[in-house]
C-alpha cells in the first residue's frame, strides 16, 4: 500500500475546546464520561477513551473537503490533555474499533470520487483504504464512521505532506 499517514485534529483546536468549551459551530460541548463497552473514539489522539475517563463532544468543521463537500462533524475529544497521534503507515486504532466505517476519497478539487468510496468494518479497512490511496487520482481520504457519518481520521499520502 501507498505510504500514508492518519490525521488527527490540530492540538490547538483540541486546546480551544478544552478551554473555552465551544465547539467551531459555538455549540457548547458535552461532557460524557466514558463506559465500558462504549465508543468514545478521541479525534486528537485517535484512541477509544478508557471507561471513566471524560470526553467532549462537540462539532468540528472538517479542513477537507472544501467547497461543495464540505460538513462539519460530530467528534469526540478527551477532555484532559493528551498526546497528537503520529500514526504512519497504520490505521488509526479509532477506525479499527469501529464496527463499521465509510472510506471517502477526494480528488485534488476536492471532489469526492465516488467509484473509490466503499462501507467496510473497521478491522476490515486496509483493502479500501490501499485502493482509494493507490488511485493516482486521490489526494486525500477521509474515514467516517458509516451509520452517524463522524468524521474519525483524515488520511494523506506521506509524499503528499511536508510534516
Amino acid at each position: 500500500m501507498t505510504a500514508f499517514r492518519c490525521i488527527p485534529v490540530p492540538t490547538e483546536t483540541a486546546a480551544r475546546f478544552r478551554a473555552t468549551g465551544t465547539d467551531d459551530r459555538g455549540n457548547p460541548l458535552r461532557r460524557i464520561v466514558a463506559t465500558p463497552g462504549g465508543a468514545y473514539p478521541c479525534r486528537h489522539c485517535l484512541r477509544l477513551a478508557a471507561p471513566g475517563e471524560t470526553v467532549l463532544l462537540g462539532s468540528y468543521d472538517l479542513p477537507k473537503p472544501a467547497g461543495i463537500y464540505w460538513t462539519p462533524s460530530p467528534i469526540f475529544l478527551h477532555a484532559a490533555d493528551c498526546p497528537r497521534a503520529e500514526i504512519v503507515d497504520e490505521v488509526a486504532p479509532i477506525v479499527r474499533a469501529n464496527p463499521l466505517v465509510s472510506v471517502r476519497a477526494y480528488d485534488g478539487a476536492h471532489q469526492c470520487l465516488y467509484d473509490l468510496g466503499q462501507v467496510c468494518a473497521g478491522a476490515e479497512v486496509d483493502a479500501p483504504l490501499a485502493r482509494a490511496l493507490d488511485d493516482p487520482r486521490t489526494a486525500f481520504v477521509n474515514i467516517h464512521t458509516a451509520r452517524p457519518g463522524c468524521l474519525l481520521t483524515l488520511v494523506e499520502r506521506v509524499s503528499d505532506r511536508a510534516s
